[in-house]
Order: structure tokens, then C-alpha cells, then sequence
């Protein structure tokens, strides 16, 4: 759609909105991984998952796996006490965040991150 979830973990700096992130549990599938963290993180129903990129993790044997995950439902529910805050953005505030605009004190990952590349490439897709 239109809108992308984005969350504020307790350890980022007031402002700072990212992609949700998490673990894989063994034996879980990417695409299961996904739909179980986004509904602990932020009591999102999560449908069809799609790989997007991966990137190499600071911890030893790590690799961040992005996807992009479409919203069954809308209703954020903060759940597991990882993310201060979560909410909805819309395609243009995400196009604006990017292009350094800090509006309302927001501001999202730099480009070295790997959800800064989900959420580029999200907001300027057609």
C-alpha cells in the first residue's frame, strides 16, 4: 500500500524510526520468522513475505535478511517491550525522512543500513 510500519527500539535515540528486525527461531522459515517477530513487535497480521537484500551483521556467523511483508491489519499493538514506539508512515513522509527532512523530530537509518535500503527502496517504487 501506501503506508510502511516502522518502529523505535528502546536503545535507539529519541526520533530515530527503523525497519522492525528480530531473530530466526530454529527450524522457523524466513517468511515464518517475519510474520512471528512483526506480531511480537508491533501486533501486526503479517501475509505474503518477499526477500528484498541481506547484509552482513556485526556479530560473528550473523547476516540481516531483508524482506518486505504486507499488512493483513493495521491495529499496532506494542507487545514483546523491544520497541518504545511503532507507527504507521506514509510513502511521501518516508520519501521526505530520506531525503533529510526531519519532520516532527523523525529521522530514519543512515544508508549504510540495511533498512535504510528496504525503506528507500519501498518509497520510490511504482
Amino acid at each position: 500500500g501506501e503506508r510502511c510500519l516502522v518502529g523505535r527500539g528502546r536503545q535507539f535515540p529519541l526520533g530515530m524510526f527503523s525497519a522492525l528486525a528480530g531473530f530466526l527461531e530454529p527450524g522457523e522459515t524466513i517468511e515464518e520468522g517475519v510474520r512471528r517477530e512483526i506480531a511480537e513487535e508491533a501486533g501486526i497480521v503479517v501475509g505474503a513475505v518477499r526477500y528484498h537484500a541481506s547484509q552482513p551483521w556485526a556479530f560473528p556467523s550473523s547476516l540481516m535478511i531483508g524482506c518486505f511483508a504486507e499488512a493483513q491489519s493495521e491495529e499496532i499493538s506494542l507487545g514483546d517491550d523491544e520497541l518504545a514506539e511503532a507507527r504507521w508512515l506514509e510513502r511521501e513522509e518516508v520519501r521526505a525522512l530520506l531525503s533529510g527532512d526531519r519532520r516532527d523530530g523523525l529521522f530514519l537509518p543512515p544508508p549504510m543500513a540495511i533498512a535504510h535500503h528496504l525503506l528507500r527502496d519501498w518509497a520510490f517504487a511504482r
